[in-house]
């Protein structure tokens, strides 16, 4: 399990949590103080956002790593939320009968999600929401340059070719799967043309994310930064920086799914 990282993740706070708030526009009302649970917290900048649309909401924002968690109770986060330390892929909402499950840029760290849904949509109350998004960019350069790094010939002892993330289904696997669980659905995406300012920033935008299993297995200062400075020399070539700073092209996939 790698170390994550608070500071990295929020330099690009604002970039990561608007898919969230598009994604809370399509959610229908909810009850008076409703139960909300936010799956994959991380440093709670999500949680602050549903707080904003539910302010009398019993909010509780689960995630496994514990670093993550420490941020998210300060004034960084939602200090105001109660926190678990929990895996996504074990956790039991139904205790919750939440009114919404929310789940912002998680799933795709979860192999075998989909089957996650129907347990999350049984839990939830009648009418109850289950919204989450995810990246759907696994075959862009900024994730296949690192594969291919990866099963190189001089890092290939030392990290594999084993994939590091278990990535997503295309929307119509979301689509069947909340219909199939008592849900309507309505699930849609879009490709954010991010513009990244800064040196390297499409490097700086991985170490928080998709790079930290990858370092985990780097305990090495010296090797970390030789497979960096090399990842970056692939990165600065396929983004290259522009005159307003670096275009860096996101697809996200959204879904919503209310019970039945």
């Amino acid at each position: 399990m790698p170390t994550w990282d608070p500071t990295q993740y929020l330099r690009f706070a604002d970039q990561r949590t608007r898919p969230l708030h598009e994604l809370l526009a399509r959610v229908p009302d909810l009850p008076p103080a409703p139960t909300v649970l936010d799956i994959g917290c991380g440093p709670g900048n999500s949680t602050a956002v549903l707080r904003a649309r539910w302010p009398d909401a019993a909010i509780t924002g689960i995630d496994t790593s514990a670093e993550m968690l420490a941020t998210a109770r300060t004034a960084e986060g939602e200090p105001t939320a109660s926190y678990l330390l929990a895996d996504a892929a074990v956790h039991d909402p139904a205790p919750a009968a939440p009114d919404l499950i929310a789940s912002n840029a998680t799933l795709q760290w979860v192999d075998g999600h989909l089957d996650l849904l129907p347990r999350w949509a049984a839990a939830l109350r009648p009418g109850g929401v289950i919204a989450f998004q995810v990246p759907g960019n696994f075959d862009r350069p900024s994730h296949t340059l690192l594969a291919d790094l990866r099963r190189s010939p001089r890092w290939r002892a030392a990290l594999g070719d084993d994939p590091v993330r278990a990535g997503v289904p295309e929307p119509d696997a979301y689509l069947e799967t909340l219909l199939a669980a008592g849900c309507t659905a309505d699930v849609w995406e879009t490709t954010y043309l991010t513009l990244l300012p800064g040196p390297d920033p499409v490097l700086e935008w991985t170490k928080g994310t998709a790079l930290r299993p990858v370092l985990a297995l780097l305990p090495d200062p010296a090797e970390r930064a030789a497979f960096l400075a090399e990842y970056a020399a692939l990165l600065r070539e396929a983004y290259p920086a522009g005159p307003y700073g670096t275009v860096f092209p996101f697809r996200r996939i959204f879904a919503v799914g209310v019970r039945g």
